[in-house]
């Protein structure tokens, strides 16, 4: 007789799982681009879902050359605020801030967000950075930035503020910070259609859950001992402890997540294009930028999604694809060429 089989539930690949820290997430990893500089990201919020046909240009795909059906998610992106330039230097202990400089005048809304200074020194903090270039001490330069809700459509005022890096020589990266500090960036300004993005977003949040819903553990028989939705064993005596590979009950969403290689189908600035009639489900109504992501997306709707460079940009055609039909949810559809 053969030996029974038992074979651990769940992955340990995302362990532990724990709630984020933050709604807004921290983006650790930044691209090196070089060429002209721009910025490394961007920010939206998550509409909801459609579908799209278009024309396949993957030349290794089967389908290509033919139209082919594809699941987007609707991302709204009003244009983002260029709050501050930020400064770091290189250290033992890795990147340290050594200075940064914010616009003179931020929004009333940023009184939501920290305590807004009376005034602040921009021209002499741009001078400090300007000095610290020259001696050869900033190693990378990155902006402040914020969302502006107000024109979106969640429920909400207070903006979301961020780190986003700078491409290019950081004598560059410096020249171009400056020129838009103060200023709004669109979308548009920072990605274009057809290149493949990072996508780092909080995953919708299922809070407590047990063994069973959060591993995926066999319910056991009616007549088991002590339970039926749990775990047969805890472990051996010894080690005395639970081990952490143990699928026990515990946090289940609000987690963290990165997926690479997404790709942008679409980039618009009338969001009444894409918006169905009476606007997304549990969103409402797109009334300025979008873009069109290929796939799915961490988090629920209204929820805060992150788009940077692509880390580990794939071989793929990076121009924009021919769109002819895009479905609008509810009746009603958009179609061009």
């Amino acid at each position: 007789m053969g030996r029974a089989s038992s074979p651990r539930r769940g992955s340990m690949a995302y362990s532990p799982r724990k709630r984020a820290s933050r709604i807004v997430p921290r983006i650790s990893t930044w691209p090196k681009v070089e060429g002209e500089p721009k910025l490394l990201g961007f920010a939206g919020y998550k509409a909801g879902m459609t579908h799209v046909v278009l024309v396949e240009d993957r030349p290794n795909s089967p389908d290509y050359g033919r139209e082919v059906v594809r699941a987007v998610t609707v991302l709204d992106t009003p244009p983002m605020l260029i709050c501050a330039v930020r400064a770091y230097e290189r250290t033992v202990d890795g990147l340290k801030a050594v200075a940064e400089a914010w616009m003179e005048k931020l929004p009333k809304d940023f009184e939501r967000v920290f305590t807004v200074p009376e005034a602040f020194d921009t021209e002499g903090a741009l001078e400090k950075i300007e000095q610290l270039i020259k001696e050869g001490r900033v190693h990378e330069v990155r902006v402040i930035a914020a969302t502006q809700p107000r024109l979106a459509a969640v429920p909400k005022k207070k903006p979301d503020v961020m780190e986003i890096a700078v491409g290019g020589s950081v004598e560059e990266a410096f020249e171009y910070a400056k020129s838009i500090l103060g200023k709004e960036v669109r979308v548009s300004d920072v990605f274009r259609p057809g290149e493949y993005v990072d996508v780092v977003a909080v995953t919708k949040g299922k809070g407590f859950q047990g063994p069973v819903k959060r591993w995926g553990v066999k319910i056991r028989p009616r007549k088991s001992r002590k339970m039926k939705r749990g775990v047969g064993s805890l472990g051996p005596w010894h080690p005395a402890r639970v081990m952490p590979t143990v699928p026990l009950a515990g946090q289940m969403g609000f987690h963290k997540r990165t997926e690479y290689n997404k790709r942008i189908l679409m980039i618009g600035s009338d969001g009444t294009e894409i918006t169905p009639k009476g606007g997304f489900k549990k969103y409402g109504v797109v009334r300025g930028d979008f873009v069109l992501i290929a796939g799915s997306v961490p988090g629920p709707v209204k929820r805060l999604i992150r788009l940077r460079k692509a880390v580990r940009s794939p071989e793929q055609p990076e121009t924009a694809p021919e769109i002819t039909f895009i479905h609008s949810t509810w009746g009603g559809s958009w179609s061009g060429g």
